[in-house]
C-alpha cells in the first residue's frame, strides 16, 4: 500500500471507534499524527491526506531580489570574483546585511554563473603557517611562461613578503642566471630593507649544496650571509612549502598574461607588470588577509640596526654593484658602456682540450681535433657564429641581453662584422624560408630534429648528413648527394629555432642511382622487400636475388641478368640490405 492509503486506513479504523493509541502504535507513528490525519480527512476528504510542502509561506531574511541581481551583475563583470571577493565588494557598496559566502554560493550557482565541483579538503586539515611579522622572511622564486612576439621567452623574478604578501621583486629577465636573480634581490634590499630569511627552492641560482662533486657557495648564499640573511631551502619535489610565491604565480598567469598575448620588447612588459604589481600591491584585497591590501600589512625596513642603534649598511660585491640599476645615476660608469653597446660583438676563444668550448652561457661542440685552435665567437641578442679561419663552423640561437653584450667587450671583445649571410634573420622565418642542420645519424637510423626523432634510414647511421627543410619537405644529403626525401616534420616557426639552423647556400646533387639489396627467394617463389610481397616464380626459390628499388618499379636481377620487373605500390624505409651489409646507390 501506498503511504495515502495507510493513512486512509488509519482514519476509517478511528472513524470505526478503534482508540487511537492502538492505530498510532499498529502503524508505528505518533498518536498526534493520527490525530492530524483525522482532522485532514474530515476537512479536505481523501486528498487532504496527501503530502504536503514544508517550505515557509514567508522567509523574513531571505536575500532580496535587488541584492541577488546585484551578485549576478558583479559575477558577470568579473569572472574570477568568488563568494569572498562578493561579500566585500557587497559591503563596500553599503548592502546591509551582507550575504554569508555560502549564501553567496548557492546563488551564482542557481543562476548558473559557477560550476559546482567537488568539496575539497576542509582548510582546517592543511597546515598553515605564516611569519608574524613583515620583513621576517621572504619566499624568491623564477617563473617562465612570458613571451615577446618575437618568440623569445623571458623570465620572471619574484620576491613575496611572507607576513603581507607583499611583492617586493618582479623583476623580468631574458635569462634567469645567479647574477641577474642576485641583481634583482640586491636592488629590492636597497629599496625595502634587509630580510633575516629567505626561503627558496633548490635552484642552482639560490644554492650549491647539490652541486657535485663537492658543495659550493653561489652568489647568492654570499650576499646573504654577508648581510646576515638566514637561508632556508626547501625539501626536493616540495613546491607546497613555498606555497605563497607558487600562488601569486597562478595569479600572474590568469590576471596579468591572460590579458596579454605577447609584449613588444622587454621593457614594455616590465612597464606593465610594474603597474599591475603596484595595484596587487595597494589596490587590490586579498582573501588571506581578510580582505586588506598587503599594503595595509607590509612595512619597510629602511635598516638593519646594530645592538648600538647604528644602521649597518649593504654589503654587496663590488662586480655586482656596477651592474646597471633603477636606482643607478645616469652618471655611472655602466651607464655610459650600456650607451656604446654595438650590434654584434666578437671575441676570441681557445678550444680546449676536451672540444667542448663554452660561449655566451651556450656549449659549442667542435670535436677534440680542434683542441688548442683558436675560433671567432660572434654573438648578437639571439644569435652566435663560431667563425674558424673566416669560416662560419658552428650556429646557435641565443637569449642575451645588452648587458651580456657589454661584458663580452671588457673581456676583450669588438664590434662585430655584418651578420653572416648564411645566418637566419631575426624574428620569424618566412614560409618560403630554407634552412640547413647537420646531424648525425643513430644506430637506428634516425636524427633529432626540433626534439622529433625522424628516420632517415639504417644505412646511413654512424653518418654525418645535412638536413635541408623547406615548407612542405625535407631532404637528406650524404657526401653531398642527396638520398632520401621526406614530408618536413616541422612548422615554418619551429624551423627558426633549430640548434645549429642556417640559410641553405646549396643545392644537393641528385642521386646517380637507385638503392640495391640482396634477398633470397623463398620455397614458394615469393620474397618480401621494402613492405612489397613479389612473385618471382618457384623456379627461383633458394637464389639470391639482387633488388633495385627504383621510385615506381622494382627490378629483379640474378647475376647480372634481369628475371622480372614487378610495380612498387608501397613506400617503406628498407632497413636490411643481407649479404652487403649496405645500400649499393650505383646501377
Amino acid at each position: 500500500m501506498s503511504v495515502m492509503e495507510q493513512r486512509y486506513r488509519a482514519v476509517l479504523e478511528v472513524e470505526a471507534g478503534c482508540p487511537v493509541t492502538e492505530v498510532a502504535q499498529r502503524y508505528g507513528v505518533s498518536r498526534q499524527s493520527v490525530h492530524a490525519w483525522v482532522r485532514r480527512y474530515r476537512s479536505g476528504g481523501l486528498t487532504a491526506l496527501a503530502d504536503r510542502t514544508h517550505r515557509p509561506d514567508t522567509c523574513p531574511h531571505q536575500t532580496s531580489g535587488t541584492v541577488e541581481a546585484l551578485v549576478c551583475e558583479l559575477r558577470r563583470d568579473h569572472p574570477r570574483w568568488g563568494p569572498q571577493r562578493l561579500a566585500h565588494e557587497l559591503d563596500q557598496r553599503g548592502v546591509d546585511p551582507v550575504p554569508s559566502p555560502a549564501t553567496l554560493y548557492r546563488i551564482l550557482v542557481r543562476n548558473l554563473l559557477i560550476t559546482p565541483g567537488q568539496r575539497r579538503r576542509p582548510r582546517s586539515s592543511y597546515v598553515r603557517w605564516e611569519r608574524p611579522e613583515p620583513m621576517e622572511l621572504w619566499q624568491l622564486d623564477v617563473m617562465g611562461g612570458v613571451f615577446l612576439a618575437d618568440g623569445r621567452e623571458l623570465k620572471l623574478i619574484s620576491g613575496i613578503d611572507d607576513h603581507s604578501r607583499f611583492i617586493v621583486i618582479a623583476q623580468l629577465v631574458a635569462r634567469a642566471s645567479g647574477r641577474a636573480v642576485c641583481q634583482a634581490f640586491a636592488t629590492a634590499m636597497r629599496t625595502f630593507g634587509v630580510p633575516e630569511e629567505v626561503l627558496t627552492d633548490n635552484g642552482k641560482q639560490f644554492t650549491g649544496r647539490f652541486t657535485k662533486p663537492r658543495p659550493t657557495e653561489v652568489l647568492f648564499e654570499r650576499i646573504c650571509r654577508e648581510n646576515g640573511v638566514t637561508v632556508r631551502n626547501t625539501k626536493p619535489r616540495s613546491p607546497t612549502t613555498t606555497g605563497k610565491i607558487e600562488r601569486w604565480h597562478k595569479t600572474v598567469r590568469e590576471e596579468f598574461l591572460s590579458a596579454h598575448e605577447a609584449f613588444a620588447s622587454l621593457q614594455a612588459a616590465q612597464t606593465l607588470l610594474d603597474a599591475w604589481v603596484a595595484d596587487y600591491n595597494t589596490v587590490r584585497p586579498h582573501q588571506a588577509l581578510d580582505m586588506a591590501t598587503p599594503a595595509d600589512r607590509f612595512a619597510k625596513r629602511a635598516t638593519s640596526p646594530t645592538a648600538t642603534g647604528e644602521a649597518l649598511p649593504l654589503r654587496l660585491p663590488a662586480d655586482l654593484t656596477l651592474l646597471p640599476s633603477s636606482t643607478a645615476s645616469p652618471h655611472h660608469k655602466t651607464a655610459v658602456l650600456t650607451e656604446a653597446v654595438p650590434v654584434a660583438v666578437e671575441v676570441e676563444r681557445v678550444v680546449p682540450a676536451s672540444g667542448n668550448l663554452t660561449a655566451c652561457g651556450r656549449q659549442v661542440w667542435l670535436g677534440p681535433a680542434r683542441a688548442g685552435q683558436q675560433v671567432t665567437i660572434w654573438a648578437s641578442t639571439t644569435t652566435m657564429h663560431v667563425f674558424m679561419d673566416e669560416e662560419l663552423v658552428k650556429t646557435h640561437p641565443v637569449t642575451l641581453t645588452e648587458k651580456d653584450l657589454a661584458h663580452l667587450m671588457t673581456q676583450g671583445g669588438r664590434p662585430g662584422r655584418p651578420c653572416p649571410v648564411s645566418a637566419l634573420p631575426a624574428g620569424p622565418l618566412a614560409a618560403d624560408t630554407v634552412v640547413e642542420i647537420d646531424r648525425t645519424v643513430n644506430n637506428a637510423g634516425c636524427v633529432g630534429i626540433g626534439g622529433t626523432l625522424v628516420s632517415v634510414g639504417v644505412p646511413l647511421a654512424g653518418k654525418r648528413v645535412t638536413i635541408r627543410l623547406d615548407a612542405q619537405t625535407m631532404q637528406v644529403i650524404a657526401d653531398g648527394v642527396l638520398v632520401r626525401t621526406k614530408p618536413s616534420p616541422l612548422a615554418p616557426a619551429q624551423r627558426g629555432r633549430l640548434q645549429g639552423a642556417r640559410l641553405a647556400h646549396t643545392t644537393p646533387a641528385p642521386s646517380q642511382g637507385f638503392p640495391r639489396v640482396e634477398r633470397v627467394v623463398a620455397g614458394n617463389g615469393t620474397l618480401l622487400v621494402a613492405g612489397c610481397k613479389v612473385q618471382v616464380g618457384q623456379v627461383h626459390r633458394g637464389k639470391v636475388v639482387t633488388v633495385v628499388l627504383e621510385d615506381t618499379q622494382l627490378r629483379i636481377l640474378h647475376q647480372g641478368q634481369e628475371l622480372s620487373v614487378h610495380p612498387r605500390t608501397v613506400i617503406k624505409e628498407v632497413n636490411r640490405t643481407r649479404a652487403s651489409g649496405h645500400i649499393d646507390y650505383g646501377i
